[in-house]
């Protein structure tokens, strides 16, 4: 079940999320042509380790590495490698978590390597505003429903499709925590959002149909249709006043000072 958290406990959540995010950036500076997936592994390792943090993937139900890296028609799980490169046009979504004092965060993004086409950006700005217009529905009183209603609504509005294979989930001591969160289906239904609640929220968006399989390697899914999917994802927790991005300052300062 889903188990709110105290204000300590979304700090150290806080720090988490910082640090996962902070592994981002760097993943996304070093993704040029040439870089073999197995480095940005390796990176992202060595920048949990010089922090403090445990990476939350690696062992994760045999899962073989820290970071998952998902090229253009792959949509996530993707095993890191020493044979695999970054190729210029590529599109690269980095999904990531690590734990610090018991408590997780978790969090994915899509990058271009190098010059991309106009399609690919399009599909990475939409799945991109996906995730926020799901935070946008992260209010005290709203359903775990109306954050996929508002992901699907979007994505669709601009002719793409959502994956429904995978889907975001509370998070919290651990990774993957009640409630599931689809990316997709009716508003007004599922778990009550209450403050105190953390999830991590990611939509997968396709080009092309939302099916998808997976590879014979156990984890790697790739859309049915061989169609581009990216994938974006931040934890957030519910607050009496609204979201809160937990990679981010709290945004209620004065909010709550006035409360």
């Amino acid at each position: 079940m889903s188990v709110q958290k105290s204000w300590s406990e979304l700090q150290t959540m806080h720090r988490a999320c910082t640090l996962v995010v902070g592994a981002l950036d760097l993943l996304e500076e070093a993704a040029v042509a040439g870089t073999t997936t197995k480095e940005l592994d390796r990176l992202a390792f060595e920048f949990f380790k010089k922090h403090g943090a445990k990476p939350a993937f690696l062992g994760y139900r045999g899962y073989p590495a820290t970071l998952c890296v998902s090229i253009n028609d792959e949509v996530v799980h993707g095993i890191p490698s020493e044979k695999r490169r970054l190729r210029d046009g590529d599109i690269v979504g980095f999904d990531l978590g690590c734990s610090i004092d018991g408590f997780f965060g978790d969090s994915a993004r899509t990058v271009a390597v190098g010059k991309i086409s106009d399609k690919a950006t399009r599909l990475m700005e939409t799945t991109k505003a996906a995730l926020h217009a799901g935070i946008e529905a992260c209010y005290p009183g709203k359903r775990v429903g109306d954050i996929g209603h508002a992901v699907q609504t979007l994505a669709e509005s601009r002719g793409y499709s959502v994956v429904r294979e995978f889907v975001g989930h509370g998070i919290g001591t651990s990774l993957h925590e009640d409630p599931q969160v689809p990316n997709y289906g009716p508003g007004g239904k599922g778990k009550r959002l209450v403050p105190g609640m953390t999830l991590a929220i990611e939509p997968m968006v396709n080009a092309g149909g939302p099916e998808v399989k997976v590879l014979d390697d156990d984890w790697t899914a790739v859309t049915l249709d061989g169609s581009l999917s990216a994938h974006f994802e931040l934890s957030v927790a519910i607050t009496q006043h609204g979201p809160w991005i937990l990679s981010e300052p709290y945004p209620y300062v004065q909010e709550a000072l006035h409360a």
